[in-house]
């Protein structure tokens, strides 16, 4: 297993440092009314912060998850695009992007926001082939599993298969139990059923009362009867 973080810049935008105090201030004061709950104080010092320093691209973007949060999805894309525009290595917003992308089952609109984290996350780089703790505050492996998704929707297997693995690689904290589901589809499609069922089976280790869990047991049995098929089809006949 290794362990590695990332830089600071494409979590945290550089535009920050470059704001005036008074600016920073209503920021820090928004992230407080944020922390407490207070969405509605939130929105009102985030607005305030890029108001006194449009390009505070850290304040578009947490202005966005406020939005959000208060089901104004139009208004927090709009923040998150503007945060994204002022900062193109700075990557949250294009998470949160890519998720709406993914709630919306856009899947070429979530390729070209997951293609741009993932260029420059140098992890997809790396010829890394074991387990990844990543102590990056951005949670990567959310970008590869939407990346694997709409890959996969889009008939691109090879594809989906190389990136849901890198985030089955990087979900060390399993919070993303459904790209086992996942790897099982694009190994079932591959007639791999050993890797298929391994998959459906570390998904139930992870989601037992999951509200498909009954559905991915019964998909489970089927694949293990096919698995039983197979290995008998292909044993050699006695003389």
């Amino acid at each position: 297993m290794q362990r590695t973080t990332k830089i600071e810049g494409m979590t945290l935008s550089a535009t920050r440092y470059k704001a005036p105090r008074d600016a920073r201030r209503a920021y820090e004061k928004g992230l407080e009314a944020e922390r407490n709950g207070k969405l509605v104080n939130a929105r009102k010092y985030f607005e305030q912060a890029v108001e006194i320093y449009p390009r505070f691209a850290n304040a578009w973007f947490q202005l966005g998850t406020v939005l959000q949060k208060e089901k104004q999805n139009d208004a927090a894309r709009k923040a998150y695009t503007q945060a994204t525009t002022i900062d193109t290595k700075f990557l949250p917003p294009y998470l949160s992007l890519a998720l709406m992308a993914y709630r919306a089952r856009n899947w070429t609109e979530i390729l070209k926001l997951t293609g741009h984290i993932l260029d420059l996350d140098p992890l997809n780089q790396a010829a890394a082939t074991g387990y990844i703790l990543d102590l990056d505050p951005l949670n990567y492996a959310e970008a590869y599993f939407y990346n694997s998704v709409a890959n996969y929707k889009l008939n691109k297997i090879e594809d989906a298969e190389k990136s849901a693995l890198k985030a089955e690689h990087l979900d060390l904290r399993t919070r993303i139990p459904q790209v086992h589901l996942l790897l099982a589809e694009i190994y079932a499609q591959k007639n791999n059923y050993a890797n298929a069922i391994s998959e459906l089976q570390t998904y139930l280790e992870l989601a037992p009362h999951a509200k498909q869990a009954d559905q991915v047991r019964e998909q489970l049995a089927e694949l293990e009867k096919l698995s039983g098929s197979v290995a008998t089809s292909e044993k050699p006949e006695k003389e």
